[in-house]
């Protein structure tokens, strides 16, 4: 009988699958950008996802993200994400937590119990709060940049926040961090100059979902990468 993961072993190998389903992930943030990173992971096989939301699901989401359909208007993002997880893979174990998660809540997470921590959320004050902690565990991080006000989804890069250009809020994620001590952190950003300028981001289908992909991608080769390497010295 076909695994449903059959088509992606195929592609990397069944050691490969074997390990993202004894990997733990955790995401904050389930938007445009979140809600695709944890629709890939899932359809990939990654056998424990913890997704950190406040939000419900919105009219002004049906635009751009994946969980928003007319009737989960009005429901919670994490209990909408969890079904849709369970639906897609059964035997993922989902952990839900309903919290704007704020920089006082960093003690309330054992990051070091996570393979990968996904950053997807907006205020900077947490996105420097989650880089810090990280970077004393040495966890992997990866934090999604701006992605309101875009067309371009030519434009985004996975690059080293020391590299960034053009986009806003890495030039002020940078500046803090190296206040820090942190000149390195893995993010998703556009180069793109945005096309209009508002307090509440214009957004699309297209910019935020390909971030999120782009951000999926990296912690999939990240998790794989010590199996990859495995079996290239076999050959």
């Amino acid at each position: 009988m076909a695994s449903q993961f059959e088509r992606f072993s195929t592609l990397v190998g069944s050691q490969a699958i074997e390990k993202l389903q004894n990997s733990k992930v955790i995401v904050f943030g389930l938007g445009g950008v979140g809600g695709y990173v944890v629709e890939a992971l899932a359809r990939s096989g990654v056998g424990s996802l913890t997704i950190v939301d406040n939000d419900i699901v919105d009219i002004t989401n049906l635009n751009r993200q994946i969980i928003a359909i007319h009737s989960t208007i009005g429901l919670s993002k994490v209990d909408v994400s969890e079904s849709r997880i369970l639906d897609i893979n059964p035997s993922c174990s989902v952990t839900k937590i309903k919290t704007f998660f704020l920089p006082e809540d960093i003690e309330a997470f054992d990051f070091s119990s996570f393979d990968y921590v996904v950053d997807c959320i907006d205020t900077v004050s947490t996105k420097i709060a989650l880089a810090v902690r990280c970077n004393a565990l040495n966890v992997h991080l990866i934090s999604s940049m701006g992605t309101g006000n875009k067309l371009d989804p030519s434009a985004l890069l996975v690059s080293d926040i020391s590299k960034t250009s053009v986009c806003p809020l890495a030039r002020v994620l940078r500046t803090e961090l190296k206040k820090r001590g942190i000149n390195h952190l893995k993010v998703v950003y556009s180069k793109e100059v945005p096309v209009i300028k508002k307090r509440t981001p214009a957004s699309n289908a297209i910019v935020p979902a390909t971030a999120g992909l782009l951000i999926a991608s990296e912690v999939l080769k990240t998790l794989t990468s010590s199996v990859k390497l495995a079996q290239s010295e076999l050959q």
